[in-house]
């Protein structure tokens, strides 16, 4: 399984920005995936679990506000990212973990053995 973000970039405060991860060799029975960003000068922080299914859990901070999509048919994931702060600016890293029938069963980022390499968003105010 190979990941590769893309859509990052500089908005204003309030703007919206749409990221992808493109899935190469992806079974949606073999894995569940996860969008996570890291802060500067804070841990990575996981967002979004999206299960084989498409089945979404979101962390509080971005209920309402993100949006994860899993399109198994182009084996893309999406995040759609709307009402960003400057709270929002980080690297952004799409993430897989092996998981029977495409399952989310860990919320541990260690637990999580693929990810792409990142995609920067900025936001200013």
């Amino acid at each position: 399984l190979r990941l590769e973000e893309s859509g990052g970039g500089s908005v204003q405060t309030g703007g919206s920005l749409r990221l992808s991860c493109a899935l190469s060799e992806y079974t949606p029975t073999n894995y569940c995936l996860a969008w996570v960003r890291r802060r500067p000068e804070k841990a990575r922080e996981g967002l979004v679990h999206v299960g084989g299914d498409g089945m979404t859990s979101y962390t509080d901070s971005v209920k309402g506000r993100f949006t994860a999509s899993l399109d198994n048919n182009k084996n893309v994931l999406y995040l759609q990212m709307k009402y960003l702060t400057p709270e929002d600016t980080a690297v952004y890293f799409c993430a897989a973990l092996r998981s029977d029938f495409g399952y989310c069963t860990s919320n541990d980022l260690g637990d999580f053995h693929y990810w792409g390499k990142g995609t920067q968003v900025t936001v200013s105010s």
